[in-house]
């Protein structure tokens, strides 16, 4: 690829997880020309990690029916600008630009984490983030594993890291078991859940599992050697040697909001036919709702038979989507962040790890504006996906607009956005 390379397509799909695909595959199917575009190498996403190669069930029967199709895949692609029904991606160090007749936005979700003592240790991450180094080759047998936080994800990842040999000494969720039940009456009546939920259960059975549990404190010198929990008013210290924490997630809205889409309550609103506020283009997925895999396909190909005005095909899923979506309802209502989880920092806990910027610093401050400008709170590579997330729920703060670079880009691809207007010379790719 040169750096000045333009992609034409009648349909640009960001996010190559299971709504994009579902996305891409039916768009292509109609007969569309379609651009994929996700930051992995490979399609499946973060709960498809390792593509074709590792897909089972579902999984590798739509990464199967993709690969039949004639959509333009491109990976390693980090969108962080657009103009209007334009993208731009860094592609390998290469600026990309896609320009489309109609936008799909599937670009999923990410960790909520919230700060705590000693959350900067070695061997502290993210539930999902430890899923995927698992994924990716983590030597988890025989270690001691905490898993902590609140959500689904937390069984699924303890799951996983059971048959990969960890020892899970404890799964702390934040929720009450009255909510917790709650949740799993109304997941029941969800097509498929309850077997999954009966299987979850039953393999983790003899694992201590604590609700109304949260860390406290990460433990250690120089990387984890224990976890303090808060449980029925009194702590413990669990000795272990890796701590999964994430408090559910955040749906990943930035190029939408970049895009002009109307945001409520923090996420992309759609209509039935899943468009968004601005003319053809669409969301599908996490970024309108976490709902897990299922919603997430439908609501997938019902924005990509959208984008291919196949709307009565679109039609047909209408019903199946209302009833996957129950299932967002009872995320929210029953994994709702606790109030006694806006205390667990003290002053000196690191809030922006990028920057080094603890709470001691910005717990003085009314916005947050006026922490980035007074302290870089937010302005590291993580561009605030990290503590602007935790500043929401800890301090009511709104992070506001973003701005592009979405992402951090070479200095080289940035010109392309600022300097770049004339396509007359680009060169075409139809598939």
């Amino acid at each position: 690829m040169n750096n000045s390379q333009t992609i034409r397509a009648d349909v640009a799909i960001v996010g190559a997880g299971p709504a994009g695909i579902a996305a891409a595959t039916v768009a292509a199917e109609s007969g569309k020309s379609v651009v994929l575009l996700d930051d992995n190498p490979q399609p499946g996403g973060q709960i498809w990690r390792g593509g074709a190669a590792a897909a089972k069930g579902s999984a590798a029967q739509w990464l199967a029916r993709l690969a039949r199709t004639s959509v333009h895949l491109i990976g390693d692609a980090r969108v962080f600008n657009a103009d209007g029904m334009t993208l731009f991606a860094e592609v390998r160090g290469n600026a990309v630009r896609v320009a489309a007749q109609k936008i799909i936005l599937a670009t999923g979700s990410r960790e909520r984490f919230l700060p705590f003592p000693g959350w900067t240790l070695p061997n502290v991450m993210g539930a999902g983030a430890f899923q995927a180094l698992m994924k990716t080759g983590l030597p988890v047998s025989g270690k001691r594993v905490v898993i902590a936080g609140t959500g689904p994800l937390l069984l699924a990842v303890a799951s996983y890291a059971v048959e990969r040999g960890a020892n899970v000494v404890a799964i702390a969720e934040q929720t009450s078991w009255l909510r917790f039940l709650g949740f799993g009456i109304s997941t029941s009546l969800v097509p498929g859940k309850a077997r999954e939920a009966i299987r979850l259960l039953w393999q983790l059975r003899h694992i201590p599992q604590y609700k109304s549990c949260w860390p406290v404190a990460a433990c250690g010198r120089n990387t984890l050697e224990s976890v303090r929990l808060s449980h029925g008013g009194t702590s413990a210290n669990v000795p272990c040697d890796y701590l999964a924490c994430g408090y559910h997630l955040v749906p990943c809205v930035e190029l939408a909001q970049l895009l002009g889409c109307r945001i409520l309550d923090g996420f992309v609103a759609t209509n039935d036919l899943q468009q968004s506020s601005m003319p053809n283009v669409y969301s599908a997925g996490e970024p309108t709702g976490i709902g897990g895999v299922e919603l997430s396909l439908l609501e997938g190909e019902i924005a990509g038979h959208s984008a291919a005005d196949q709307f009565a095909a679109a039609k047909d899923l209408f019903r199946r989507r209302s009833l996957a979506r129950r299932n967002v309802r009872a995320i929210a209502r029953a994994f709702a962040l606790r109030e006694e989880l806006k205390s667990i920092w003290q002053d000196e806990t690191i809030l922006c790890r990028c920057e080094d910027v603890s709470f001691g610093k910005v717990r003085t401050m009314d916005s947050w504006r006026a922490a980035k400008l007074h302290t870089r709170c937010g302005m590291g590579p993580c561009q605030g996906r990290i503590c602007g997330g935790a500043t929401e729920f800890l301090f009511g703060w709104n992070v506001g607009l973003p701005r592009p670079p979405l992402f951090p880009v070479s200095c080289s691809s940035l010109r392309q956005t600022l300097t770049e207007s004339d396509l007359s010379n680009s060169q075409g790719v139809s598939q």
